[in-house]
C-alpha cells in the first residue's frame, strides 16, 4: 500500500489547500514531459494517485481508516514502508 501522504510530503493533518498546493509542485516537477528521470512517470502517476484520493472527502476518510488499521496491524511492515518511501524521496 503506498502512503500518499508521503508521495505528496504531507502531514496525515493537511488541509485540502495543503494537498492542492503539494500536488500541482509534485505533479509539475514529476511531469514526464519536464522530468528526464527514468521514474518521472511512476513517481507522477503516484502523485496522481494520492491527490484522486486525498481530495474526495469519502475516499480519504477510508484511506484513513485503513492507514490506521495497517500501523495497528503490522507495525513493523508499515515502518519499513514509510522508511522506504522517505529515503526513496531523498535520492
Amino acid at each position: 500500500m503506498s502512503d500518499y501522504y508521503a508521495a505528496l510530503g504531507l502531514a496525515s493533518s493537511a488541509t485540502l489547500a495543503d494537498v492542492k498546493k503539494a500536488y500541482r509542485q509534485k505533479a509539475a516537477f514529476y511531469h514526464p514531459d519536464r522530468n528526464d528521470a527514468e521514474d518521472a512517470a511512476d513517481r507522477f502517476r503516484t502523485v496522481q494517485a494520492a491527490y484522486d484520493v486525498l481530495v474526495d472527502p469519502e475516499k480519504r476518510q477510508a484511506y484513513d481508516d485503513n492507514r490506521r488499521r495497517n500501523l495497528l496491524d503490522n507495525p513493523l511492515e508499515t515502518a519499513q514502508g514509510i522508511w522506504h518511501n522517505y529515503f526513496r524521496n531523498l535520492i
